[in-house]
């Protein structure tokens, strides 16, 4: 019996390089090669990669306070005390600190360097220096609302803007800085930004361990 390859629209060759284009960091080239990849690969290798994609999806959970994702187990508990993740609900956590960094990548390289031991918020993104709409861009409301809603109690010390040293990060810090400096007039809290242990351009997701120490440890 011969078998005949089955052939594939071109169409959907090309939908499937535009989705993985959108990824960040990669370009048009890189992402037909993945897509090579992928049809050079046995059914049940991919069978076995689209299988994780959605069992990952099924399984993470947005923070209700630090917006990161996690690994959700518990659903069942985790809907009666709300979606929080485990450094959110450490309570051997600094609470009287908080982190504002871009991405989850970023959370994760800052945590990697052993250097910070408070808590994080998640802005989602960076604002172009053109882009007249920070609200669409990152989560600007929800940063506010968290700063103002901290408690009496245990109010916060101090605020890091742990933000790429590239034009858009240094402009987002600038966004933001000034709108937690609007909503909470004479703050019990100092706003501080990363050393200059992170170059001009550095991005927070390829810096090393001791570069972001010092990165820390020269806040200003």
């Amino acid at each position: 019996m011969v078998l005949y390859p089955i052939l594939i629209p071109m169409d959907n060759l090309r939908r499937l390089e535009e989705i993985f284009a959108r990824f960040p960091g990669i370009g048009p080239r890189q992402a037909r090669r993945f897509v090579y990849h992928i049809l050079a690969k046995s059914p049940a290798s991919v069978k076995e990669f689209t299988d994780l994609i959605a069992e990952v999806n099924k399984s993470a959970s947005e923070c209700d306070m630090c917006h990161r994702f996690f690994m959700q187990r518990n659903l069942k508990s985790a809907s009666a005390s709300g979606m929080i993740c485990s450094i959110c609900s450490d309570p051997s956590r600094d609470r009287s600190t908080l982190m504002v960094v871009a991405r989850d990548s970023d959370y994760e390289s800052i945590e990697r360097s052993s250097a910070y031991k408070g808590l994080y918020f998640i802005l989602g993104g960076t604002v172009p220096i053109l882009d007249k709409e920070p609200e669409k861009r990152i989560r600007l409301k929800t940063l506010l609302e968290r700063v103002a809603g901290a408690g009496a109690t245990s109010p916060f010390k101090e605020i890091i803007l742990s933000l790429n040293t590239t034009p858009d990060g240094e402009h987002t810090a600038d966004i933001v800085h000034e709108a937690i400096l609007k909503v909470a007039e004479n703050p019990p809290f100092r706003v501080s930004v990363l050393g200059r242990g992170l170059s001009t351009g550095a991005e927070l997701e390829y810096a090393d361990g001791e570069t972001i120490k010092n990165a820390l440890i020269n806040r200003r």
